[in-house]
């Protein structure tokens, strides 16, 4: 067998930038020695766990279909070698054999300068303040709708900053749908599928009325926050009703520096946010801030007008409310802040779980203003993100 008849069981094409140039047998792996002479162990559970092979991986779907509590207990690698491609045979004692593109196999090598490089390669949320109003990233609805690059520019700048500007759209009832179906699918809520923000006499929820409605992120009353979501202007003239957003993240990072104290405070502490619709009944208990396990931000959950009491012990009550006014202080704070009114024919589209949101109030006997919204969630437009990305 050489590369060319060698599987990957993935969709991805992974560039053969380093090849294997010598193999030491371990007593428990394969030690792989690459032309930049960094060297990498793999166990042999590890390779067997992940042959590519038709047996092993259905090629149709590249879904997974062995087992590796099948393998034998003592497991052993008969034979090792690298044929001309560079790609990595194993004859195993179990009688099966495997073969490891060079590509997928330094793509996937997990010793300790193998995984700091991906690390380091990894997309970081760039954070931003009040110079986004400068630097807002802004994209024209039919170049999103028609050319693939444009829609990968545009989810890779959503994915970096967390808000983008779709500009130039129709005005007509329905095109937001058709905007963002060409993502994902719509998650569709106690709102519906697309909802009205308009004034309304019987509304269940501040954000159909005239009210100023602070920062918030929207629906932090369930257990899993919308991630992305859609505000595209269909008319706005009444008076005043700006928008204004953060980046939650940001203020976090702020939050950490000034007070490390009320920041740990706030990444551990549930707090409960509650819908207080006469219709619905929502709850979630969940940290203000929340982090992935090696440190890095996840989410930022937050709506004043929605969140219930606090429940903390007793000697903890005053530390807590204090991190969380100083947090919801550093979000005023102007230079944490873009500010912008967005005209018909204009969408915001934003991570709700990162970017907090805000409208001033409006006079609504001065004019009409009706926005659509809906919601994605983050698996969708991430999935599409890399789709895109494959095929660039």
């Amino acid at each position: 067998m050489n590369s060319a008849t060698a599987t990957i069981a993935d969709w991805r094409i992974y560039p053969v930038n380093s090849l294997p140039v010598a193999l030491q047998r371990q007593p428990d792996g394969v030690e792989v020695t690459w032309s930049d002479a960094r060297v990498s162990l793999f166990h042999h559970l590890w390779l067997r766990d992940n042959c590519p092979c038709p047996a092993c991986v259905y090629p149709v779907t590249r879904e997974q279909m062995f087992e590796i509590v099948d393998a034998p207990d003592d497991l052993s690698a008969l034979d090792a070698q690298l044929d001309g491609s560079g790609c990595l045979a194993v004859q195993w004692s179990d009688g099966h054999a495997s073969l490891y593109h060079p590509g997928w196999l330094r793509a996937h090598a997990y010793d300790e300068q193998s995984r700091a490089e991906r690390e380091q390669q990894a997309s970081r949320p760039l954070l931003w303040r009040a110079e986004m109003n400068q630097q807002l990233a802004h994209f024209d609805y039919q170049e999103v709708m028609t050319r693939d690059d444009v829609l990968l520019q545009w989810l890779r700048a959503l994915r970096d900053t967390g808000l983008t500007q779709i500009r130039n759209a129709p005005t007509a009832n329905g095109s937001l749908d058709g905007l963002a179906r060409r993502v994902a699918f719509i998650r569709e809520s106690s709102f519906g599928v697309m909802f009205e923000v308009q004034s309304k006499v019987d509304a269940d929820s501040n954000a159909y009325t005239a009210f100023n409605l602070p920062l918030h992120t929207d629906l932090p009353t369930r257990e899993l926050q919308p991630g992305v979501q859609f505000l595209y202007c269909l008319r706005n003239d009444a008076e005043g009703g700006d928008s204004r957003f953060v980046d939650g993240f940001a203020v976090a990072e702020e939050l950490r520096r000034l007070a490390p104290d009320s920041f740990d405070l706030l990444t551990r502490t549930p707090v409960e946010f509650r819908n207080k619709s006469a219709r619905n009944d929502y709850r979630c208990k969940a940290p203000i801030i929340a982090l992935n396990e090696d440190g890095s931000y996840r989410e930022i959950r937050i709506a004043n007008f929605l969140r219930g009491p606090f429940d903390a012990p007793t000697e903890v009550m005053p530390a807590l409310y204090k991190a969380y006014r100083l947090f919801i202080q550093l979000t005023r704070e102007p230079h944490l802040q873009l500010n912008r009114r967005l005209q018909a024919g204009e969408a915001w589209v934003f991570d709700n779980r990162r970017v907090l949101h805000a409208r001033d109030a409006f006079d609504p006997a001065s004019g009409e203003r009706h926005f659509q919204g809906c919601y994605l969630d983050r698996d969708e437009w991430l999935s599409r993100l890399y789709v895109l990305e494959r095929q660039a």
